[in-house]
């Protein structure tokens, strides 16, 4: 496997270590390709991201990427929009589902859950019009895109419990009726049980009861929002992690930023970046080495190993060492 290794900016030049040792552990084949990108190399070039570095990143099988610092400057270029789009890696996976030792705002942890969400239109087209006193979003929805991003929820909906939610908000977007009407032909095309929601009703029904859903597509926007919010239904952003994938290319990286308030300190959450490295064995076809690091990371929360985000007292770097010795003496 060619590997792409995107620290970034912040607290991620801390958690992508972390994860890597945690790689190391598993003596796979892995050629890794470091690839500096984000603020801090805008800071020191005036480009965040260059077309050498998409030509590197397209010759590699994907990409491992920590967190960038995204600046309120017109002139900076979006690091992530770029690389899903050039790349089109167009679905967005979110796996939500609690972890062992560690509470959410429930409580409960009879919940499981995968947000699909469509990565490369809505809101975030990046078709803008910045005026003095007015300013213009287009908000792009394809049949194509819709499409693609359907059917990739109806095959995962059918290797879980077959039950897919399509989340919308055509009542009052009349773009998202196009979406709602391409979804559900795709459900039904893949024999798929569906139905629908509107967005703002259905937030409140998945903090509220969230066992009640199982695969969940929507659209960039409203994904992007209600996968963050359901951090707090696991312990917080630093558990979660994510996947971007096209067809040919994928990207693997913790939904939380780069947290700049606390970068250096050594106590960023590495979980989401390991459980992101879990999602990127997966993808590549390494079943057992991903079940491994899945339970080196419950080992280690049951011990009670964890950063001050979670009342423990360890360090990043910590937190992946006893992980990675964890695998290391499970592979021995």
């Amino acid at each position: 496997m060619k590997l792409a290794i995107v620290e970034g900016d912040g607290v991620g030049k801390e958690v992508i270590p972390a994860a890597i040792e945690v790689l190391d552990a598993l003596c796979l084949d892995v050629e890794k390709v470091p690839v500096e990108l984000g603020y801090g190399k805008w800071e020191k070039t005036g480009s965040a991201i260059t077309d050498e570095d998409i030509v590197t990143l397209k010759e590699c099988d994907c990409v491992f990427f920590g967190a960038v610092t995204t600046p309120p400057d017109p002139n900076y270029k979006s690091v992530l929009l770029t690389i899903r789009k050039e790349l089109d890696m167009y679905a967005n996976i979110r796996p939500i589902r609690p972890l062992p030792g560690v509470h959410g705002i429930l409580g409960r942890s009879n919940f499981n859950f995968v947000i699909v969400r469509e990565n490369t239109e809505g809101l975030y087209s990046g078709i803008e019009e910045i005026g003095e006193n007015a300013s213009y979003t287009k908000r792009v929805i394809t049949k194509e895109g819709s499409r693609r991003i359907a059917e990739y929820a109806c095959k995962l909906a059918k290797s879980r419990q077959n039950e897919l939610i399509i989340v919308h908000k055509s009542n009052v977007i009349k773009s998202d009726r196009l979406f709602l009407d391409v979804s559900r032909q795709a459900a039904i095309d893949a024999g798929v049980v569906h139905r629908d929601e509107l967005v703002d009703s259905f937030a409140y029904n998945l903090i509220t009861s969230p066992w009640k859903y199982d695969v969940i597509v929507t659209t960039n926007l409203f994904g992007d929002i209600l996968s963050d919010m359901s951090g707090a239904l696991v312990g917080g952003l630093g558990l979660l992690p994510s996947a971007n994938i096209g067809t040919k290319h994928a990207f693997f990286e913790p939904v939380h930023g780069s947290a700049p308030d606390i970068a250096g300190e050594g106590i960023a959450n590495p979980i989401a970046a390991i459980l992101s490295l879990k999602m990127l064995l997966e993808w590549h076809g390494n079943l057992a080495e991903a079940a491994i690091v899945e339970e080196a990371v419950d080992a280690a929360l049951n011990m009670g190993v964890c950063t001050p985000d979670l009342g423990g007292k360890y360090t990043t770097s910590e937190v992946g060492d006893i992980i990675a010795q964890y695998i290391k003496t499970r592979i021995e």
